[in-house]
C-alpha cells in the first residue's frame, strides 16, 4: 500500500481519539455540575461536593423521593402523654378534631424507611451530647424528637431552660439532647443606629462546639419584614444597608455558617446535619386550590411532586452546602413536606390566625426525626 494511504489511517485514528477525549471530558463536566436556579448572581450552578449532600442514600436509596401513604399505626406517641409539646404545636389541644391527618407514613419508592425506635437509637447516641441550632422550626423537630424518645424510655428526663438554651437528658443512656435558639445563625447585634443582622459574624458559635451531633436550620426568619423582622439594618464587611435581597443575604449568612463549620467541626468527633428548607403553605394556587392558605386542608398531595415546584431557597442552600468542605448531611425534608398541607396547626395553634408554617406535634416532624434516625443505622 502507498504512503498516502497509511497517512490518512494515521490521520484518521488521531482524529478520533480527540473525539473520544472530548466526549470524556463533557460527560466528566456534566456529572459535576449542580443545577439551580439562576434567578440571580450568587445562585448559579456550581461543582458540588458530594460530602456535603450525603443523606440522600443512607440506606441505598433516596429517602427523601417517594410518597405519604395510609398507616393506621401511627402516630407512635399521643400528645398528651408527651410533657415536651409547646401550646403552639399542638393542635390536639387546641380542638382539632380531625386526626387523619396522624395516620400516614412516608414510603420512598425504592426502599423502605425503617420503623424509629427510640431505646436503639439512645443506645446509639450514649454518653453523648446532641444539638439543635435554629428557629422555630428546630424547635417543633426537637420537641418531637424529645416525645418519640420519651414514648420509648419514659422515666422523667431532665429538663431545664436558659436563655437561648434548652437542655434535655435522659439520665440512664447519658444522652443530653439541646435547642440552642438562633433564627438566622449568624449574629444580630445592638449598636447605636439600631440592631443590625451582620451576615458575616457569629459570634455564638463557641455554644456549639463540643458536640456529637449538630443539627443546623435556618430560613424561616429571612423573609420576614415590618413589625415582624427582628433587625434594623444589615451589614456584609463594612457595607451597612437599610434591607437587601432576601435570597442574597440568605447566601451570604448561610456561607459564613459554611465557614464556620470548616473551621471549627472536626468530623471524627462531630456529625453535621442540615435540617432543610421547611416549606409554608399560604398560597393555594400552589397546589391546585382556590383557598388562600392551609386553612381546612384535610389531606396530602397525592404523588411525589409539588405542583407549585421547590423553593429558591432550596437553591441557595444547595449552593452552599456545595461549597463547605467539611461533611454535611442534609435532610432534605422540603419535597415531603410540601406534600402535607394538612399538617399545620392552621387554626389550631395558640395564637389567633392561621399558622402554615409550623406543624403539628404529634405529626410532619416525626418524620423528619424517622429520617434522622435512619442516618444511624
Amino acid at each position: 500500500m502507498d504512503s498516502g494511504y497509511h497517512r490518512r489511517c494515521l490521520l484518521l485514528t488521531v482524529v478520533i481519539f480527540l473525539l473520544q477525549v472530548q466526549l470524556f471530558q463533557a460527560v466528566t463536566l456534566a456529572k459535576t455540575q449542580v443545577p439551580l436556579s439562576s434567578s440571580s448572581s450568587y445562585n448559579t450552578s456550581s461543582r458540588s461536593r458530594s460530602s456535603s449532600l450525603r443523606g440522600r442514600e443512607l440506606l441505598g436509596c433516596d429517602l427523601f423521593k417517594g410518597k405519604w401513604v395510609v398507616d393506621s399505626s401511627y402516630p407512635i406517641y399521643e400528645a398528651s402523654s408527651c410533657p415536651y409539646i409547646d401550646s403552639e404545636f399542638d393542635c390536639l389541644k387546641h380542638g382539632r378534631s380531625d386526626t387523619q391527618y396522624l395516620k400516614y407514613s412516608w414510603q420512598p419508592d425504592s426502599c423502605n424507611l425503617p420503623r424509629f425506635n427510640g431505646l436503639d437509637l439512645l443506645s446509639k447516641w450514649k454518653g453523648k451530647k446532641v444539638m439543635f441550632v435554629g428557629d422555630s422550626l428546630s424547635e417543633n423537630m426537637y420537641q418531637s424528637l424529645a416525645c418519640m424518645l420519651h414514648a420509648s424510655a419514659p422515666k422523667a428526663p431532665t429538663l431545664q431552660h436558659k436563655d437561648s438554651l434548652t437542655t434535655l437528658t435522659f439520665q440512664d443512656y447519658g444522652v443530653t439532647i439541646y435547642l440552642y435558639r438562633s433564627t438566622y445563625l449568624v449574629d444580630i447585634v445592638k449598636e447605636s443606629i439600631g440592631r443590625v443582622l451582620k451576615l458575616d459574624s457569629i459570634q455564638a458559635g463557641d455554644a456549639w462546639k463540643g458536640m456529637d451531633v449538630l443539627i443546623f436550620n435556618s430560613w424561616h426568619w429571612w423573609t420576614h419584614t415590618g413589625r415582624l423582622q427582628p433587625w434594623d439594618y444589615v451589614q456584609y464587611g463594612s457595607t451597612i444597608s437599610k434591607d437587601m435581597d432576601r435570597l442574597e443575604a440568605y447566601f451570604k449568612g448561610m456561607t459564613t455558617w459554611g465557614k464556620w463549620v470548616d473551621l471549627n467541626v472536626d468530623p471524627s468527633k462531630t456529625k453535621v446535619y442540615f435540617q432543610g428548607i421547611s416549606p409554608s403553605h399560604y398560597r393555594g394556587k400552589e397546589w391546585g386550590s382556590s383557598s388562600k392558605n392551609c386553612y381546612g386542608e384535610l389531606q396530602p398531595i397525592q404523588g411525589s411532586t409539588y405542583p407549585g415546584g421547590l423553593p429558591e431557597a432550596q437553591g441557595v442552600l444547595k449552593k452552599v452546602l456545595g461549597a463547605v468542605q467539611k461533611p454535611v448531611y442534609l435532610l432534605d425534608i422540603t419535597t415531603l413536606s410540601q406534600l402535607r398541607k394538612d399538617a399545620h396547626p392552621s387554626t389550631y395553634g395558640d395564637g389567633s390566625g392561621v399558622d402554615c408554617s409550623h406543624w403539628c406535634v404529634p405529626g410532619l416532624p416525626d418524620t423528619w426525626n424517622q429520617l434522622l434516625y435512619a442516618s444511624f443505622i
